[in-house]
């Protein structure tokens, strides 16, 4: 495949923040972004950030309606690096693990687990309850990667921009894809500590 593609959906969960960041980074990454929002998700973004669903969908290479399942990314024809849904809400979730799909957001990621390409999960719920997570086993069964955007506290954000930065990025590296700023164990972080550790305990 000559052009890099993601696909990116962004369901109706608390979250939007972590959709629309990544959508950025993919845009500044000249990666193809191509994005399928929900009714619910498009009403998440107006409620939790500054934007509008139009700016939203202005930072992706290509955007198609919810309800458009003759799409293009509703086919295996059509070649991309996998899916990220972010944020994934429960319902999005037990959709795609039941293989009902009602709508190009949950088809769209059928494709990709029947096309066995990486289909990234960032479930945003708590608590959890049995039901919620063996959906979530039967899809790491089916191929799904489950990623809850859980804060790297190592990392010592000094804001929520940051915090979600760090999950992206670490969303991006499942798929190979390299986050310019993001902070890693054993590079960026750990090793300074460790060494003045290690000096303020010389004899």
């Amino acid at each position: 495949m000559g052009v890099q593609r993601l696909i990116v959906g962004i369901s109706g969960a608390s979250g939007a923040a972590y959709g629309v960041r990544l959508l950025e980074v993919l845009r500044a990454m000249d990666v193809e972004s191509h994005l399928v929002m929900s009714r619910a998700g498009e009403m998440t973004i107006g409620y939790e950030t500054a934007h509008k669903p139009t700016d939203v969908a202005a930072l992706a290479h290509t955007r198609y309606n919810v309800n458009d399942v003759g799409a293009a990314i509703a086919s295996g024809s059509f070649k991309t690096l996998g899916m990220i849904i972010a944020p994934c809400s429960v319902r999005t979730m037990s959709e795609i693990a039941t293989g009902v799909t009602s709508s190009l957001l949950t088809r769209a990621a059928d494709v990709i687990l029947k096309e066995r390409r990486p289909l990234i999960l960032l479930v945003r719920e708590t608590p959890l309850h049995l039901g919620h997570l063996r959906t979530m086993t039967q899809l790491a069964e089916m191929g799904a990667i489950i990623a809850p955007p859980v804060p790297a506290l190592y990392a010592e954000p000094q804001s929520i921009t940051e915090l979600v930065d760090q999950s992206v990025a670490r969303a991006l590296d499942l798929l190979g894809l390299d986050t310019p700023g993001a902070k890693r164990w054993g590079e960026d972080l750990a090793k300074g500590r460790r060494r003045a550790n290690e000096e303020g305990n010389d004899p």
